[in-house]
């Protein structure tokens, strides 16, 4: 990699380091899914507000090489890049918050680190040398935070001025020890003051008495400094707002001024959180550790007076839409988080609140009304009551009969409906066997054996059943759009749209015909023509019925959302307007 500026000084095994650059590293401590996050997604719009350009990157000391092949009952969605990469889901909101475009580097897992030393060692790079932990594994993690930390995430395509590291997991971890002495190596090698660390903890309420407990914020801040790092801020997580007297005892107790202990607590959405850190200076706070000089970058006014506007808006809208999210990883929401996500973005445009109505989708199925009507029953009065219908994605074919229950309940009953992926897929499979009048139409995803005729969804002739990870249609393909469809208007008459893929099967194209002949109108296709990319039912037969392969809830952004999101969020809008 070449220098970046003038101002570079030699790095790790030839990658360069920007003496200008600043790093930004969150740590957790006490217990992990506290917000790590979201924090290092707010640090980021704090940098924004600056004048200043970031980059964030996740940690993942797990030894998977990507999320690709994790369940998402365990870990969550599986968030695609651009680039194809299938990453966590934290990078979900480090583009939202930030408006940026990552790629897969900026997802740092353990298995990517030890597959490349590895490679390395095989083909002789080392010359002979014993291979260990410090300095190849931990020279090779400094190596790829220098390489995302110059890579440019924007239109602009200027280097970014600082990277947001966020460290996945809990310190003391012992996977993350790697990590951990990577970035206390790298702390040395672009100097302390260009590198700052923000620890994450928990301040938990014990007793009915209601005390704010700092003990376990001050030994996992013990943990930290013995590991070689010592925290510039601490953010205290809570339910309710931290006393000051709890955060003067933990920077007490942790050398640190009371004014770099903070107090995040709950908030009624998570883009409230930049705004609670900037009502506690903690912009001002940063650049001066930092040394970021408003001489040299002058504070952008304008975004911080967007995002204050944007998030506003969400508390002030009164209009409440329904939306059933017809899912079959229900009890892990966190597997829809971007999807949910996006359907927010669209309330925030159309001045709606959401409220989300799960489903499971296996509770919709005709069997379940004998084996627990009572799930039955209440599953299909949610659906009943919904003004929307959005069907996602997954993959199996567990609860796959009920989400074609639901799209046939939308299609035929006129609510309003969105389907993404597998919920496409399902979309076509409900019209070929209720209007094309083949009721064994499937998936051969689902019956292998099924004949050509009603195979109405197939494998994908370039994929692979082997090998699983990687090997799906990835990342950000075009679509052309036709001309006068309703995905064409949704997306301002861009004759072609470029959005990001994850599928193994796809709508068989020798069907497409029949299919269009009987109403169902493919109106955004691959650059082939062969691949249908987007499926709708005409203006004048339904309200909105629209259903894509790809899946745009993943370049959905607060302040812009995906148009297909936003449409449905219109049409309930609409559709409740001429109900009065």
């Amino acid at each position: 990699m070449k220098p970046s500026s003038s101002s570079s000084s030699g790095g790790c095994d030839g990658v360069e380091i920007n003496k200008d650059k600043k790093f930004v590293v969150v740590t957790g401590g006490v217990i992990s899914g506290i917000g790590k996050g979201v924090t290092a997604s707010s640090i980021g719009v704090l940098m924004k507000m600056l004048g200043v350009r970031p980059t964030a990157m996740k940690i993942d000391p797990y030894l998977n090489c990507d999320a690709g092949t994790m369940s998402p009952f365990e870990h969550g969605e599986v968030f695609v890049l651009d680039d194809g990469g299938e990453t966590d889901l934290d990078l979900g909101n480090y583009e939202r918050f930030l408006d940026v475009r990552l790629t897969n580097d900026s997802n740092l897992t353990t298995g990517k680190v030890y597959q490349e030393v590895i490679s390395k060692e095989r083909r002789g790079d080392y010359l002979g040398k014993t291979v260990q932990i410090i300095p190849h594994i931990t020279n090779e993690i400094m190596e790829r935070i220098l390489r995302v930390s110059s890579r440019p995430v924007d239109d602009s395509h200027l280097e970014p001025d600082v990277c947001v590291i966020e460290l996945g997991g809990t310190i003391g971890d012992i996977e993350s020890m790697p990590f951990v002495e990577a970035l206390r190596q790298l702390q040395l090698k672009v100097k302390k003051e260009n590198f700052c660390i923000v620890h994450v903890s928990m301040v938990p309420v014990v007793g009915e008495s209601g005390e704010q407990k700092t003990k376990p914020t001050q030994h996992s801040v013990k943990e930290l400094r013995g590991l070689g790092l010592a925290p510039d801020f601490i953010v205290c997580r809570a339910k309710h707002p931290v006393e000051p007297s709890s955060r003067e005892k933990i920077g007490l107790f942790c050398n640190l001024a009371l004014e770099n202990v903070l107090s995040i607590h709950d908030v009624p959405n998570i883009y409230h959180v930049p705004l609670l850190m900037q009502e506690q200076n903690f912009a001002s706070l940063l650049a001066q550790r930092l040394g970021i000089s408003s001489s040299l970058h002058l504070p952008n006014s304008k975004f911080q007076q967007s995002w204050t506007d944007m998030t506003e808006s969400i508390d002030k809208a009164t209009s409440v839409a329904s939306i059933a999210l017809v899912g079959k990883y229900t009890n892990q929401l966190d597997s829809y988080l971007s999807v949910i996500s996006a359907l927010r973005h669209g309330c925030i445009s159309t001045q709606q609140k959401l409220k989300l109505v799960v489903v499971e989708s296996s509770h919709l199925e005709k069997e379940m009304a004998d084996t627990q009507p009572e799930l039955f029953r209440d599953a299909w009065e949610k659906l009943r009551a919904a003004d929307g219908v959005l069907v996602p994605g997954g993959f199996g074919i567990r609860g796959i009969e009920g989400k074609v229950e639901a799209i046939k309940f939308a299609r035929e009953n006129k609510i309003p409906f969105l389907g993404i992926c597998l919920g496409m897929q399902a979309a076509v499979i409900e019209f070929s066997r209720t209007v094309l009048g083949r009721p064994r139409s499937n998936s051969r995803e689902f019956s292998s054996d099924i004949n050509d005729d009603d195979a109405t969804v197939i494998f994908m002739p370039e994929g692979s059943k082997d090998v699983l990870g990687g090997t799906m249609r990835l990342g950000v393909r075009k679509t052309i759009l036709q001309a006068g469809s309703r995905a064409f208007d949704l997306y301002d008459k861009q004759p072609s749209v470029d959005e990001r893929h994850r599928h193994r099967y796809e709508v068989n194209p020798n069907l497409v015909a029949t299919l269009e002949e009987h109403g169902l109108h493919f109106s955004g296709k691959d650059e082939t023509g062969l691949r249908m990319e987007v499926v709708e039912l005409p203006r004048d037969t339904h309200p909105y019925f629209v259903a894509t392969q790809f899946h745009p809830e993943f370049k959905s952004r607060p302040m812009r959302p995906s148009p297909v999101f936003l449409g449905l969020l219109q049409a309930i809008q609409s559709r409740k307007s001429k109900a009065k």
